[in-house]
């Protein structure tokens, strides 16, 4: 659900869905709003969960430093700040990186910095500079994830870490994702996600591959709507998480 990745109008050919960026651009100013009927309420309830994942399987996050791939209004990024990291948050939606930059401001969250660069132009740039990667609830709102994995890898440090999370491209995925969470629950606004662009963990799994990262580690998150709780389990038939290390 994290705003997408792409090109700027001054970088090369642009891996971007500009509906996608018009989309989170509209709904910038409710990112931190955290009553249960906001849109990006849903976030706020699994960030805890992502969170700890991360800080669990990258062997802990304070004074690393981390980029975190499609940032959005900066919900995960902030949060790995506050746990000690040096965190660098990226997306290509301006109107989200304004109120991630004012919500770190106004929270005096100095460890932070966010900038409006595709996460290729940004690898060029910084590549092997990175302990950890992340990249969450992204790769479904681009046209060629591949490259997004490939950009993670190098970023990367040799022995670090990147952490993927999108959604699983099947019946159950279509039935919950869309038209449980956007039709009938009214997690997240209709239309937020393209069935099409849900992407199944083997392919994932060999975009990983191709890009030279190591597969370490899959967990399913799952939600009961009638408890309102979330947690992880092993089942991966809808949203997903992956660990991943580039070699040594």
């Amino acid at each position: 659900m994290a705003s997408t990745n792409g090109s700027a109008t001054n970088g090369p050919a642009a891996n971007v869905d500009t509906q996608e960026i018009a989309k989170f651009d509209a709904l910038a100013a409710k990112w931190w709003d955290t009553t249960p009927n906001s849109e990006f309420y849903p976030l706020h309830q699994i960030n805890p969960l992502r969170l700890n994942w991360i800080t669990e399987h990258g062997n802990g996050i304070s004074g690393k430093k981390i980029v975190d791939v499609g940032c959005g209004g900066g919900i995960l990024a902030e949060s790995m700040a506050r746990r000690g990291a040096e965190v660098l948050g990226i997306d290509l939606a301006e109107a989200p990186l304004a109120v991630a930059k004012l919500h770190a401001e106004q929270e005096s969250v100095t460890n932070i910095s966010y900038r409006h660069v595709p996460v290729e132009q940004l690898a060029a740039e910084q590549a092997g500079q990175y302990d950890i990667v992340t990249c969450m609830e992204m790769l479904e709102h681009v046209p060629d994830p591949a490259a997004v994995v490939q950009a993670c890898f190098d970023l990367v440090k040799p022995g670090g870490h990147v952490f993927f999370s999108t959604i699983n491209r099947n019946p159950k995925a279509y039935l919950f994702a869309i038209i449980g969470a956007e039709y009938v629950l009214r997690l997240l606004p209709r239309g937020t996600h393209d069935f099409k662009k849900f992407i199944r963990p083997s392919e994932l799994a060999s975009y990983i591959r191709q890009a030279g990262l190591s597969y370490d580690h899959i967990i399913g998150l799952h939600y009961n709507p009638l408890t309102k709780y979330y947690w992880l389990a092993p089942n991966v038939d809808v949203n997903y998480m992956v660990h991943t290390r580039r070699p040594a």
